[in-house]
């Protein structure tokens, strides 16, 4: 069995060297700890939770950051000396990641394999056993990142990982993509941003209007996106409204002068995203004159057809 294991680790090497051999060599010169409050949702709160667990203080790795997680944050800043504010930023992340590697186990380990399933697609299980699986994972990443591929999960890699943009689910019922040709694989966005969407579209679908178009959102690690300047960093997404069909997805897409728009569903769907990401909706561009006056939206040229969501 002993010699079974080794030979299993030495093969989830050899594949992760080779999986990793076209990625970019070239380590994420943006990479930075994202921000995490009260509000807050996605797998990097769900990494957070596990962190604190690792660190003695337990909470559900629910991935929404409400009472019982900044309670937490703050037990664990107050004994790292940290500012106790209940925000997770560089300093608390620094604290929070450990150092793990082939043969740990526990939450942190949990953490990481949740991050490498959300950010790539790693197919893990969670079980926080630090596995050949895991450190193959690990190593294809690190290649990914252009960062040393040793297996190695330390400072360096959780902060790229973390970092990293998720890839919006469209899971079935709920939402569907749509994006010009050129922006075929504009689906990524922060983790953050992407749960926050997700959850406002699981909540949509039950009103019975059909699913929620979205698209162009971002490519996996940001940049320009034609036609949308400000789709860079993993904020903005836009989404189009409701028709009274329910056939946004299928049928095209309408403006709100169209007799077949809904204004009903539209304004729903306008108060889940919100109600779905309290405080961290900075802006949401669409010209429904009905819906600028009731404060759902605002106005901004070209944006008849499509609503612009930006995320904080």
């Amino acid at each position: 069995m002993k010699r079974l294991r080794h030979l299993l680790a030495l093969f989830a090497a050899l594949a992760g060297l080779l999986l990793g051999s076209g990625a970019p060599a070239q380590a994420f010169a943006q990479a930075a700890f994202p921000l995490a409050a009260s509000g807050s949702r996605g797998t990097d709160v769900v990494a957070l939770q596990h962190l604190l667990t690792a660190h003695g203080r337990s909470v559900a790795a629910d991935g929404v950051f409400g009472s019982g997680t900044r309670a937490a944050v703050v037990a664990f800043q107050q004994a790292e000396g940290l500012t106790a504010d209940g925000v997770v930023g560089a300093a608390t992340w620094g604290a929070l990641v450990q150092t793990v590697r082939e043969g740990a186990d526990g939450p942190a380990v949990m953490a990481l394999q949740a991050q490498l399933n959300a950010k790539r697609g790693a197919g893990l299980t969670v079980d926080g056993d630090f596995g050949p699986a895991t450190a193959s994972a690990v190593r294809t990443f690190q290649s990914h990142a252009g960062i040393g591929a040793d297996g190695v999960a330390g400072p360096a890699t959780w902060k790229n990982l973390l970092w990293h943009y998720e890839k919006i689910d469209f899971g079935p019922g709920t939402m569907c993509a749509q994006s010009p040709d050129g922006n075929a694989n504009a689906h990524w966005a922060t983790a953050g941003a992407v749960a926050q969407l997700e959850a406002a579209a699981a909540s949509f679908a039950t009103s019975g209007n059909g699913k929620l178009p979205v698209g162009d959102a971002g490519f996996e690690h940001g940049g320009d996106i034609p036609g949308h300047a400000s789709h860079e960093v993993g904020m903005d997404i836009d989404v189009w409204p409701v028709r009274t069909d329910s056939a946004q997805c299928t049928a095209g897409r309408i403006t709100w002068q169209s007799s077949a728009y809904d204004r009903a569903a539209t304004r729903r769907l306008v108060q889940e995203i919100r109600a779905k990401a309290p405080g961290r909706v900075e802006l949401i561009f669409f010209n429904d004159p009905q819906l600028i006056a009731e404060g759902l939206t605002t106005s901004y040229a070209n944006h008849d057809n499509h609503l612009h969501i930006r995320y904080r």
